[in-house]
C-alpha cells in the first residue's frame, strides 16, 4: 500500500511538473537528490562501519557477554514467558546492546531473528505474542547512549558540534523506553485481567 502511494506521489509531482512548465527542475532535482544520497551514505558507512568494528571489538572482548548478564534479570522481567534457556534470550539481548549502542542497522538482524525464535513459542502464529509485542515496543523507543546514526548525518552535514546531540537523545530515548515498557506492562496486566 505505501508503494503506491509512493509511486501516485511521484506521478502527480511529475504530471503536474510537466503541466507547469517546470520539468527542468524534477530533472535537476532527481540528479541532487542522487549526489546527496550518494554522499550521505558514504558518510553513514564511515561511522557505522567504524562503530561495527568497536562492536566486534567488544564482542571478542567480551563485553557484551557482560551487558548481556547485566541486562539479563532485567529481560527475564521483560519477557516472562520466554523459558529461561530459550535462544530468543540471546538475540533479544544482542538487539538491546546495538541499540544501546545506538547501533540501529546492526539491531535489526537480531532483533529479526529474535521475533523468529518467539514466533516458535507462538501458539497462534498469525497473533503476536506479548513478547513479540515487548520487543516491538523497546527496540522502536530504545534507549541510545550514542546515537551514532545522527552524528554521523551531522557530521556530514558540517555540524560544527555532532556530538551535542548526546545528552537530548539520552533524556528523549530514556523517557520514550520508560513509556513503552509502562504501557506494555499495563496492557499485558489488563489482558491478564480479562483472561
Amino acid at each position: 500500500m505505501v508503494n503506491i502511494i509512493w509511486a501516485g506521489m511521484i506521478l502527480l509531482g511529475l504530471i503536474y511538473a510537466a503541466v507547469t512548465g517546470h520539468a527542468e527542475a524534477i530533472n535537476k532535482a532527481v540528479f541532487e537528490g542522487a549526489k546527496n544520497g550518494v554522499a550521505v551514505s558514504f558518510g553513514l558507512m564511515s561511522i557505522l562501519i567504524f562503530w561495527m568494528g568497536v562492536m566486534k571489538i567488544a564482542e571478542d572482548a567480551g563485553v557484551l557477554d557482560q551487558l548481556a548478564r547485566l541486562l539479563g534479570p532485567f529481560a527475564r522481567w521483560l519477557f516472562p514467558s520466554i523459558p529461561k534457556d530459550h535462544p530468543a534470550f540471546g538475540y533479544i539481548l544482542s538487539n538491546m546492546s546495538a541499540n544501546l549502542l545506538g547501533l540501529g542497522n546492526a539491531a535489526t538482524p537480531m532483533g529479526i531473528k529474535a521475533m523468529q525464535e518467539l514466533q516458535k513459542l507462538n501458539p497462534d502464529p498469525k497473533t503476536a505474542t506479548p513478547a513479540m509485542c515487548t520487543l516491538l515496543a523497546l527496540n522502536t523507543a530504545s534507549i541510545t547512549l550514542i546515537p551514532t546514526t545522527l552524528i554521523a548525518i551531522r557530521m556530514n552535514y558540517k555540524s560544527a558540534n555532532p556530538a551535542e546531540i548526546v545528552g537530548t537523545t539520552l533524556l528523549a530515548t530514556f523517557i520514550a523506553t520508560g513509556a513503552a515498557i509502562v504501557i506494555d506492562k499495563w496492557f499485558q496486566a489488563r489482558d491478564r485481567r480479562r483472561g
